[in-house]
């Protein structure tokens, strides 16, 4: 693309010249360019075909043909243009975001150095549906779209007071993504908020066509071995307006279904939406069984092992965690192999049709356990084992918080086997190294917060469900 910085010159035929010569009419299916005259002037104007509204083109056209007297720019765009925003413009860089952002602009030799932008936008959009991934029992059924204003009025519909403020930040040169910082004024820190926009509205990356996960990747390149996930996302308008009135912010971007939660702690992503829809009794159990389960699964299979290795000092009542059949390979092998096998069972149920996914799921996993017990090369109890830490790790939505323990429970397994009771202390130090020193994309509260920093009433509330939590 041309370089579109600098104004409009107010040379009608240079000025169009260069804008043909940015968006190039002729080379492109769904941009397109019509000239007009009306009784003192001519006029050419740029749009999306797909999105923009026909009747509103057809309104102005209709004004055309019956002879519509050209002003300058700004007195036309108040009262000749059929939409609730218009304004005039003088710089190419608007008139050309403008345009490839759905909306319309209009060049003509009686506006002098500026053009109109007007906003016909309609965007193609599914119907807002419960999220897969994070559905409830109880509570509404709608979610985010990948259409921004739709989904800030999602959030407005629920959140009715002036206080609500909705920011728009662009990033991303190629693609110029529409960002939106949503937060409660009187409640979220202004100077956070000041901080957050900075960062994103400063981004250093060619596109963000992978919405919220490119932003997250771009604003924190470093750290990428630290396994923990950097920010928490939520598709569900409910959990995102109980953050906003909690003083938190939220991040919407063009084109993505999910928004982005700041700021972010490990123990906020073991909150449900759930938990709030039933009683504080029910939503604590809930919570506390959620913490219980999900902590387990880093530790059971290391654990398993390491009292394999003492087999001969358990307790009687410990032995029925010995395998009468052990298999043919050896327990970590199993195990390592047991951990690749699901996650490869998982790819290809991604991959796989909807009428077929359920049934390759739970029959390959089936087919392949049976078969690998039947000719002993993996025991019974590894089967058990890896299918408690598998279904366990559906009890939290978040997949990266799931793969992150999955990469510390392999390296605690491998750790464990290598130093015994010394590896498996090692691996849990590790993990909570790592927990502990995970900067989160605000790098304002620190990962483990309310437990270190400690503050008992803070960390109170993310552990139980109490009544004015409502």
């Amino acid at each position: 693309m041309d370089d579109v910085r600098g104004d409009l010159t107010g040379e009608f035929a240079a000025d169009v010249a260069r804008m043909d010569a940015i968006l190039r009419p002729e080379e492109n299916l769904d941009l397109v360019r019509r000239e007009f005259a009306g009784q003192n002037a001519r006029a050419v104007m740029y749009y999306l075909s797909g999105m923009t509204r026909s009747d509103s083109l057809e309104k102005l056209l209709l004004s055309f043909e019956n002879g519509a007297v050209f002003s300058d720019a700004r007195t036309f765009a108040e009262t000749s243009m059929p939409a609730s925003e218009a304004s005039a413009v003088t710089s190419f860089d608007t008139l050309v975001s403008a345009v490839l952002s759905g909306q319309f602009a209009m060049l003509s030799d009686a506006f002098g150095a500026a053009g109109i932008v007007a906003d016909f936008r309609i965007y193609p959009a599914r119907n807002s549906e419960e999220p897969e991934n994070d559905k409830v029992m109880r509570g509404s059924r709608d979610g985010f779209v990948e259409t921004l204003l739709t989904n800030v009025s999602l959030i407005r519909r629920r959140i009715r007071t002036p206080d609500l403020t909705v920011r728009r930040v662009t990033a991303g040169k190629s693609t110029r993504t529409d960002i939106a910082l949503v937060y409660l004024r009187g409640k979220a820190d202004p100077d956070y908020v000041e901080e957050l926009a900075g960062k994103i509205g400063g981004l250093r990356t060619d596109s963000l066509v992978m919405g919220h996960a490119s932003i997250a990747e771009s604003m924190r390149r470093r750290g990428w071995f630290n396994p923990f996930p950097k920010v928490r996302a939520t598709e569900r308008p409910d959990a995102a307006a109980a953050t906003i009135l909690e003083g938190g912010v939220i991040v919407l971007c063009d084109n993505s279904p999910e928004a982005m939660i700041f700021p972010t702690t490990l123990f906020h992503f073991l909150q449900e939406t759930d938990d709030y829809y039933f009683s504080p009794l029910v939503g604590t159990y809930l919570r506390l069984l959620r913490h219980l389960i999900f902590w387990l699964t880093m530790i059971v299979t290391p654990l398993w092992l390491l009292a394999l290795h003492h087999a001969d000092i358990l307790p009687p009542a410990l032995h029925f965690v010995i395998p009468s059949h052990p298999g043919d390979l050896p327990i970590l092998v199993q195990l390592i192999v047991t951990e690749l096998t699901l996650d490869g069972l998982k790819l290809a149920s991604l991959n796989t049709p909807n009428v077929l996914a359920s049934s390759l799921s739970v029959v390959g996993g089936l087919l392949l356990g049976d078969f690998a017990v039947t000719v002993g090369w993996v025991s019974p109890d590894v089967i058990l084992y890896m299918a408690f830490v598998s279904i366990a790790n559906f009890t939290q939505s978040s997949y990266e918080l799931g793969y992150a323990f999955k990469f510390l429970r392999i390296l605690t397994l491998l750790l464990t086997a290598a130093f015994d009771l010394l590896g498996f202390l090692s691996g849990i130090a590790l993990a909570v190294i790592l927990a502990a020193t995970n900067v989160t994309l605000d790098g304002r509260r620190r990962y483990l917060y309310p437990l270190i920093p400690f503050d008992g009433r803070a960390l109170s509330r993310l552990i139980l469900r109490r009544a004015k939590d409502d």
